[in-house]
């Protein structure tokens, strides 16, 4: 028994093919959408590659891209098949093709599918991703002099200000590396040299932060040094007090940022496959009903159109004995290319007669 088996005329014939070569040409700016939103993603990226360890958080955005692209290609020519098969001289000559195109449009649907899957668990690696790009990013702060790097200070300073965040996991993050440049140390100073000698690595380490880490709205003037000695400063707890640092870390407000951006993409693009799945199973329903007319000379003959020609379990056994005929046929031939090899190496004996 066919799936979705459909009883048309010429009326729903013509109705059909041209609501579909409407939703077609809706697809292809659904394609536009998806492409642009590849794009504005890969930009939003790159502003802030310097604070990423890697480029695979571009996957999502170049699949955004292609598929964008595809979407539009195949769409497109699907909009100009609605559009012949409403007069059969021109529709016969896309049978051949439609048969190898409906089989690409659910390759190209399985892989939009999977984008949209893409889309909500890349989290995971970004979080990675954007760990380690922070914390190389950090040691780099002070390298204001150096070739390549003079352009972090300004990168990471605009981002905490931006996230309102501070350092990668949190405001003690910059505890740990030296973050002031040495060209602005006085090593005369007895404080200087005491820091760099209590310090394995000889690097200067402070209590402090950039002012990039400093919260605007706090009342208090910013306590950026000397954040975790209460004797500093006046009426100050720096354990129970609520600093007036940024708290959160700017891993975890970048994380949260692509994270969103990309759910609401993969909901979109989520959108999109079904709307697209809708259109390949009525031009499937079209292109069976077109192929089933019993007399092409009359147009206005009724026929019928399914999506399956048998139900789904059929159809699944058809294509798993299919599979396994073909299995077969690999052994046979490859066992017939053992025989002849095993043939070719024999030697025929020769008897003597005396």
């Amino acid at each position: 028994m066919a799936l979705l088996k459909v009883k048309f005329n010429q009326k729903k014939r013509v109705k059909l093919a041209q609501g579909l070569w409407l939703m077609n040409w809706f697809s292809v700016f659904a394609g536009i959408l998806v492409f642009s939103m590849g794009l504005f993603l890969k930009i939003e990226l790159r502003k802030r590659s310097e604070v990423m360890d890697n480029s695979e958080s571009h996957f999502v955005p170049n699949s955004l891209i292609l598929m964008g692209i595809l979407s539009c290609a195949f769409n497109g020519f699907a909009g100009k098949i609605c559009y012949d098969s409403l007069d059969p001289a021109k529709f016969a000559k896309w049978k051949p093709l439609l048969k190898p195109y409906l089989a690409l449009c659910c390759v190209f649907n399985m892989l939009l599918f999977f984008v949209a899957l893409i889309c909500f668990l890349m989290r995971g690696s970004l979080d990675s991703t954007l760990a380690q790009g922070l914390k190389n990013g950090m040691k780099f702060y002070r390298d204001t002099d150096t070739p390549g790097r003079c352009f972090m200070k300004k990168t990471i300073d605009m981002l905490q200000i931006e996230f309102k965040c501070c350092g990668n996991n949190g405001y003690k993050d910059w505890f740990e590396i030296q973050w002031i440049s040495n060209r602005y140390l006085d090593f005369s100073s007895k404080e200087v040299k005491d820091r760099i000698k209590s310090n394995v690595d000889g690097r200067y380490l402070v209590d402090g932060v950039p002012f990039s880490c400093c919260n605007p709205s706090s009342p208090r003037p910013c306590i950026q040094y000397q954040v975790t000695n209460n004797s500093a400063h006046y009426s100050y707890d720096y354990q129970t007090e609520e600093l007036n640092l940024w708290r959160r870390g700017c891993r975890e407000a970048l994380l949260n940022y692509y994270s969103g951006m990309m759910s609401s993409m993969g909901a979109v693009i989520l959108l999109v496959w079904l709307f697209e799945m809708s259109v390949m199973v009525g031009l499937r329903l079209l292109h069976t009903s077109l192929e089933s007319i019993a007399n092409p000379e009359d147009p206005e003959c009724e026929s019928e159109g399914w999506v399956l020609e048998n139900s789904l379990k059929d159809t699944f056994k058809s294509a798993l004995e299919n599979l396994k005929k073909l299995g077969k046929f690999n052994q046979v031939e490859a066992g017939a290319e053992g025989a002849e090899g095993e043939e070719g190496g024999k030697t025929p004996a020769i008897t003597t007669v005396s």
